[in-house]
């Protein structure tokens, strides 16, 4: 039976004795024995398995199939029939904490905001629950958290029991339960009363800590990040070592250092505006330049690496100067030829008749109006070719 095994009848059990009940290979290949009683907690319910070793062999996954508990082991076991387990009690103490830390959070949520936890997963960072939910506010998460290590503080017992199908109705349950038989109720007094077949410590003190750390939206729930004990230790190590690098990298104290990325956000958006306005000012010395040294009315240049933006703005600028101008200019970028052809007030002539000449011969797609143009295709032709047939177009 289930409540017969070692981690239901002792989560706290660190090393046991057993029989080989079977030594066997799975369908994958892997190698597992299944004994008559185990310590080692089978993957289920978001909580993830038990690690350690048998006689020294390392035990690297432990999964429920058929009824029976298989422990994949990393080489193959040759022992004598009774063999001693041990569980790696540091992982073991961490799902424990974070399990019923889950409890607690979920259980905070449902009294304070009727928030139902649909799902439960438990990583090896940090914790996560998802609400049945669209939106959860700050102020909601901090009065769940802050409800939540209440009661971790007050160092409540908790209690398993086995109860049956028909016994459920004394019980005040978080949720309805989707087993019938064997059924595991895990209970904080006047707090929780829960179906659930985890490992838990046996007071909520031993959780020590439970801290929310992040949310996000998954399909109209809301999933909350959490961690508990040594966890949230971690979580603070490694935000301070964030912070501490920022810190340095700033030249500013740990506690001024929003202020200091502030004044550098606001310093960089100078930046890129003075450097926006110098672009501005090349491309106006450009044009005037290009205008200098145009043909008639037609002014015509090729460049490498030119963003379709630059050309527009370069052919604008060009017209604009000079009103009688027709402006023809080309990119080539990569394996792909881009243009961009504008007249001046002045002229009468369409650029329509450039880009239904051009796109043709570069298999492209292109668009604009009488007065401005631009498009882009293969590079069927050099710059210089697709030029040409461009003055062409509009000589002709």
């Amino acid at each position: 039976m289930l409540k017969d095994r070692i981690y239901y009848q002792n989560a706290y059990k660190k090393t046991f004795k057993a029989r080989i009940v079977e030594n066997g290979v799975d369908s994958e290949g892997r190698l597992y024995a299944v004994l008559s009683n185990t310590a080692f907690y089978p993957t289920g319910g978001g909580q993830p398995h038990d690690t350690g070793t048998i006689e020294g062999v390392r035990v690297i996954d432990v999964e429920e199939v058929d009824g029976e508990v298989r422990h994949y082991l990393g080489e193959e076991l040759h022992s004598k029939k009774e063999v001693e387990g041990e569980i790696d009690w540091e992982r073991r103490l961490d799902h424990m904490q974070q399990h019923a830390g889950q409890h607690i959070l979920t259980a905070a949520f449902v009294r304070l905001f009727g928030f139902q936890t649909v799902s439960f997963h438990l990583g090896k960072g940090l914790v996560s629950i998802d609400l049945d939910v669209d939106d959860v506010t700050a102020e909601q998460l901090a009065a769940a958290e802050k409800l939540a290590n209440e009661i971790i503080l007050e160092n409540r017992p908790i209690e398993t029991k086995w109860v049956t199908e028909d016994e459920l109705s004394e019980y005040s349950l978080r949720k309805q339960l989707a087993v019938t038989d064997e059924i595991r109720l895990v209970i904080i007094p006047d707090f929780d009363y829960n179906g659930c077949g985890g490992t838990h410590p046996t007071s909520t003190g031993q959780i020590g800590l439970l801290k929310i750390i992040s949310t996000e939206k998954q399909r109209r729930k809301v999933r909350v990040n959490f961690a508990c004990g040594s966890r949230v230790l971690q979580q603070l190590h490694r935000k301070h070592e964030e912070l501490s690098a920022a810190s340095k990298l700033l030249s500013a104290p740990e506690n001024g250092v929003s202020d200091a990325i502030e004044r550098l956000l606001a310093s960089h958006h100078t930046l890129e505006k003075a450097l926006e306005n110098a672009k501005e000012e090349l491309l106006f010395f450009e044009a005037k330049n290009l205008l200098d040294n145009k043909n008639g009315n037609i002014v015509r240049a090729s460049f490498t690496d030119r963003t379709v933006q630059e050309l527009q703005k370069l052919a604008k600028l060009i017209v604009a100067e000079y009103e009688s101008a027709i402006a023809l200019l080309v990119a080539e970028n990569e394996d792909r030829l881009q243009f961009v052809a504008a007249r001046g007030t002045s002229s009468g002539t369409s650029m329509k008749l450039v880009s239904t000449s051009v796109l043709p011969l570069l298999n492209g797609k292109g668009g604009g109006n009488d007065a401005f143009v631009q498009g882009g295709g293969e590079r069927t032709m050099t710059v210089e070719e697709l030029l040409n047939v461009m003055e062409n177009t509009i000589a002709n």
